[in-house]
Order: structure tokens, then C-alpha cells, then sequence
């Protein structure tokens, strides 16, 4: 068994971060599937711009079709589902390298890139820029979902950074 080095403490850091995001990933989808219909109510109520004040200027960008809400719903839970995995077999595949030699710790990265970069993308690009940018979230008389997702950007794109950083010599 080797010594605990600080290498040994990077590497297992690395795991553990991206096993936190593959929890929170699966506490989401929990979320999601056990509470459905509200949140699909919820994301419509964005998306046609039924609870927003003050923004009748860019009322023209209103969804409406109850459809259109299930399929962007859709969209956000796969690529939750993509991430929430990716994070996970990335955990797995870390943890496996763990007293690998550097470069193919450094490769086992390669899903938990993938994972940290999707989430990125859900929670930056459909949350902050489609939903609350787009769609006026941040106008709504009901709760939103911005604080939320700038957490979560600020925590994937942190984790990504650590992550990719070849700091375990």
C-alpha cells in the first residue's frame, strides 16, 4: 500500500467531486420524474410567459403549445440523464485509476469531462440563457430557477477546471 501523498489526496479529490455531481444529478432526476407534472406546469408557465410582469414588448417569443412544453421538459431531462451518467461511469473509471500512472489517470477523465460539460450546458444554455434570458423567468410572479442554475453553473464549471488540471505528479 503506498504512502498518503498529496497526490494520492488530488486524485481522490478528484473522484469525490465528481461523485457529488453525479448525486446531485440523481437527486434531480428523482425530482423530476417523482414531481412531473408540476414541473412540467412549471417550465410551460415559463415558456408562454403566462406569470411575467412588465415584459409585454417580448410577449412575441411566448410558447404556448403544451407539447413544445413536454419536449423542451424532455430535452432538460435527458441531458440531465446524460450528465447524471456520465458523471457516474466518470466516477468509476476515476476511482478504477486511481493508482494508475498519470497519463492514464489523466485519460480515465474523459466521461467526467463529458458529464461536467453537459451539465454545464443544461444548466447555463437552457436555464439562464433560454429560460430565464429568452423566456423572462426572472420576471416571474412565481419562483424561478435562476439562483438555482448560476449554483450548479458555478459548481460544474469549478469541478471541470480541478478536474481537467494535470496537477498530480
Amino acid at each position: 500500500m503506498s504512502p498518503f501523498t498529496t497526490v494520492c489526496a488530488i486524485r481522490r479529490s478528484k473522484v469525490l467531486i465528481v461523485l457529488m455531481a453525479a448525486l446531485f444529478g440523481i437527486a434531480t432526476l428523482i425530482n423530476n420524474f417523482t414531481d412531473y407534472a408540476a414541473y412540467t406546469e412549471y417550465i410551460g408557465q415559463i415558456i408562454s410567459m403566462s406569470h411575467t410582469e412588465g415584459n409585454d414588448s417580448r410577449r412575441y417569443r411566448a410558447v404556448t403549445s403544451p407539447l413544445f412544453h413536454h419536449r423542451f421538459y424532455w430535452a432538460i431531462i435527458t441531458l440531465e440523464i446524460i450528465y447524471t451518467f456520465s458523471c457516474l461511469y466518470g466516477t468509476y473509471q476515476l476511482y478504477r485509476k486511481l493508482n494508475a500512472p498519470r497519463s492514464d489517470f489523466h485519460e480515465a477523465k474523459k466521461f467526467a469531462i463529458v458529464g461536467l460539460t453537459t451539465a454545464i450546458f443544461v444548466y447555463y444554455i437552457l436555464y439562464t440563457i433560454l429560460l430565464n434570458e429568452w423566456f423572462d423567468m426572472d420576471y416571474s410572479t412565481q419562483r424561478h430557477f435562476f439562483d438555482w442554475a448560476q449554483s450548479n453553473v458555478q459548481y460544474m464549471f469549478f469541478a471541470l477546471i480541478y478536474l481537467a488540471l494535470v496537477n498530480d505528479k
